[in-house]
């Protein structure tokens, strides 16, 4: 591994905001030469695939303003300092959706651009769900939609389910 290695110079932080930071790191390259990083230093996420006793999969419908367009997806988060993952899927499952999981587990985790950022995402599978009141954040518009994984499969085909990991934790849970 060290000879792919990149060690860090120095770091000049060009950005911090309410949870990402943006930095320009100068690195010594394996081969002796430099170069610059851009890097978006992220909190980590957790996503969850909720599937209700009738096999029926819960996503959420929010407008997302880098891609100017309202998509599909299942719901998720960012970690809170110190929140273990499972915490946070917990969390984020009941305020979006205002579903609470009996059983939950993890699915998988990865990094969802590591060309750039190093945020980690943690997918887990939530059942036996019991339905009540969501709780938004005060800057959230989210409404819940429901649908049976042939339906999902065809707003996948359609191009209506496009986003990274809403495929992979539907793929992941053996729904697609």
């Amino acid at each position: 591994m060290e000879r792919f290695t990149e060690k860090v110079l120095d770091t000049k932080l060009v950005f911090s905001g309410k949870f990402l930071r943006i930095r320009y790191d100068h690195v010594l390259l394996p081969d002796g030469r430099k170069a610059t990083r851009e890097v978006v230093d992220h909190p980590g996420a957790v996503a969850i695939v909720p599937v209700l006793s009738d096999s029926r999969i819960v996503l959420v419908k929010q407008y997302r303003y880098a891609v100017s367009d309202l998509l599909l997806e299942i719901p998720a988060g960012k970690l809170e300092g110190g929140e273990e993952p499972v915490d946070c899927a917990i969390r984020e499952l009941k305020e979006e959706t205002g579903y609470s999981a009996a059983a939950i587990s993890k699915l998988a985790g990865f990094y969802t651009t590591p060309g750039f950022t190093n945020e980690f995402l943690h997918l887990f599978l939530a059942n036996d769900l019991t339905f009540g009141l969501q709780h938004l954040d005060e800057d959230e518009f989210i409404c819940t939609e429901s649908y049976y994984p042939d339906q999902v499969r065809q707003l996948v085909k359609n191009g209506r389910i496009c986003d990274a990991k809403t495929l992979l934790g539907l793929s992941l849970a053996g729904l697609l």
